[in-house]
């Protein structure tokens, strides 16, 4: 079976022949393989490795893996999925690895893990790694492999200690976190010792060219899809998102120099092409990328593109997508008032969403998914009105035009302006409320689980602390009851859910990732944050700081 997995895979890449004293190094992905090998960040970093000759790479999934070293010395996790940690967990143990990073010795490999979610936040997971790495792969990862190469020989606590001195490395046990009560905020977060960075600046990869797949497999969750990144961040800064604050600036791929050369190399494998970005259509030459597409030697060419801002839905994206076997478009609006957008920084009008559904229908798609959010800080009964209102309108202006609305909670992220805000806990009532209206719209409702987002606010926020209860709800099962079921156990020891998901926190109280810096400065936060509550209707002071 695993054999034959590994090999219906095309790769666009060559693999190098390892030295003989080359590191061994098993890179996992901790869901299964039709999962992992969809992720165009796991695929970059493993083809990144597999092309070194200072290291001899293996691949590890939940179901398949390729045959592993019998002592690995780094052993290394890409984590897109929050609740994904629980894999990890089970992985490390299959490995005969402890799970804790302080119960480890020289005799174990060394634990690392990257990707999205623990560059946002890695703290609720530090317990876990020795080290973690912040930011883009393209820089991180050779200067993580030649520090390491340097203090290969030395051991745990030396490498640890000069890993740590490489920009974007992470090393949480080197950091100590002092709590006001045990259930209390994080009073500060320091380095053990005068040569350890008091801060770790997230990398961020400045090149025009961007990734692109480096294996095509028909066993992939998308069958035979390959991928271009086609820009990385996203220039409209919406206050709540992580896509956005997190990957600054906002970076395109050159046109001549890496899109086209990387089409050219893909459709060579496959017919599926796959664009990617937070905002594809934004890119400042995206129109010439649609028409080289268009060329008739690519009419076979299966075509589907990530989320689109809503004001670039052209009749010509339409029909060039409907040509290419596309059937529906993504757009996000978030909400359908005026007065909610402003607070989120979201520059679009009701006019331009309206017209989008227009031009995607006289372009020949038949759907068209809208995202939009509920709980956003700032709103009130009347910003629901207005979504209603709105898809209503446009309905009516494109008759025929199927239209799904998906929609979830708004949850508090790190590193945006909103991260001091709490989850609402009107927001499951507000999903319902929806639901109620636009159902007999003809409308098809798409809520995301409350309690899933209820969780994702647990994690997001999260501090070292809870570590424990991540241990606990391994036992227990992923449902919210799991998670109140842990907490119950941990009274006292760690705060309650309540602090971690609900509250407003305070703008002067130090944040579990205080010590971990992203591309904008926290002053900068506060700004945006300011100009955010200035829209407002009510004075209620939203954001009035805990009493300390």
């Amino acid at each position: 079976m695993t054999s034959s997995v590994f090999a219906a895979e095309r790769l666009l890449f060559t693999p190098t022949t390892p030295d003989t004293d080359a590191i061994p190094l098993i890179f996992a992905f901790p869901n299964e393989y039709n999962v992992g090998i969809t992720s165009l960040g796991y695929q970059i970093v493993w083809a990144t490795l597999a092309m070194r000759d200072d290291v001899q790479v293996s691949r590890l999934f939940t179901d398949i893996h390729e045959q592993l070293p019998r002592q690995p010395e780094i052993v290394g996790f890409s984590i897109s999925w929050e609740l994904d940690y629980v894999n990890i967990l089970n992985l490390l143990e299959s490995l005969d690895i402890p799970i804790r990073a302080k119960l480890r010795n020289d005799t174990h490999p060394l634990i690392f893990g990257g990707g999205p979610v623990l560059t946002a936040n890695p703290e609720p997971f530090a317990d876990f790694f020795d080290i973690i790495l912040l930011g883009d792969g393209e820089n991180l990862l050779g200067n993580f492999i030649e520090a390491y190469q340097e203090v290969r020989n030395a051991d745990r606590q030396i490498q640890l200690q000069r890993l740590a001195q490489v920009p974007g490395i992470y090393v949480p046990s080197l950091y100590e976190v002092e709590y006001h009560t045990p259930d209390g905020e994080v009073k500060s977060i320091q380095p053990i010792d005068a040569d350890v960075p008091t801060i770790v600046q997230k990398q961020t990869y400045r090149g025009n060219i961007l990734s692109a797949s480096t294996v095509v497999t028909e066993k992939a969750a998308w069958e035979n899809i390959y991928m271009v990144e086609v820009v990385r961040s996203c220039p409209e800064m919406c206050r709540f998102c992580l896509a956005s604050y997190l990957t600054l600036p906002f970076r395109t791929a050159s046109l001549e120099g890496s899109l086209i050369p990387a089409i050219e190399r893909g459709l060579q494998v496959t017919n599926r092409l796959g664009l990617l970005g937070a905002s594809v259509t934004q890119h400042p030459e995206f129109e010439e990328l649609l028409n080289y597409i268009s060329q008739p030697k690519y009419d076979d060419v299966r075509l589907s593109i990530a989320s689109v801002r809503t004001n670039t839905v052209t009749v010509q994206l339409a029909e060039t997508l409907a040509k290419r076997d596309t059937r529906s478009l993504t757009i996000a609006v978030e909400s359908g008032s005026d007065q909610l957008r402003q607070i989120i920084n979201k520059k679009l009008q009701n006019e331009e969403i309206i017209q989008a559904a227009i031009n995607a229908k006289a372009g020949g798609l038949s759907s068209l998914k809208l995202y939009g959010m509920v709980g956003i800080p700032g709103e009130e009964a009347e910003d629901l009105d207005a979504t209603v209102a709105m898809m209503r309108s446009m309905k009516k202006a494109a008759p025929g035009l199927r239209l799904s609305f998906g929609c979830s909670t708004f949850v508090p992220k790190s590193h945006t302006p909103f991260q001091w805000f709490g989850v609402n806990r009107q927001a499951e009532k507000r999903l319902q409320l929806l639901q109620k209206q636009l159902k007999p719209q003809g409308i098809d409702f798409r809520p995301e689980s409350y309690n899933w987002s209820i969780i994702q606010a647990l994690l997001s926020r999260g501090d070292r602390r809870l570590s424990q209860l991540l241990e606990l709800t391994r036992d227990f099962g992923d449902s919210l009851g799991s998670y109140k079921r842990a907490f119950k156990q941990l009274k006292g020891q760690i705060p309650d859910l309540d602090f971690y998901v609900h509250t407003n926190w305070s703008t002067s109280q130090v944040l579990p990732w205080s010590h971990l810096q992203g591309p904008l400065p926290q002053s900068t936060l506060l700004k945006h944050l300011d100009e955010a509550t200035s829209h407002f209707r009510s004075a209620s002071k939203e954001l009035q700081p805990l009493n300390s």
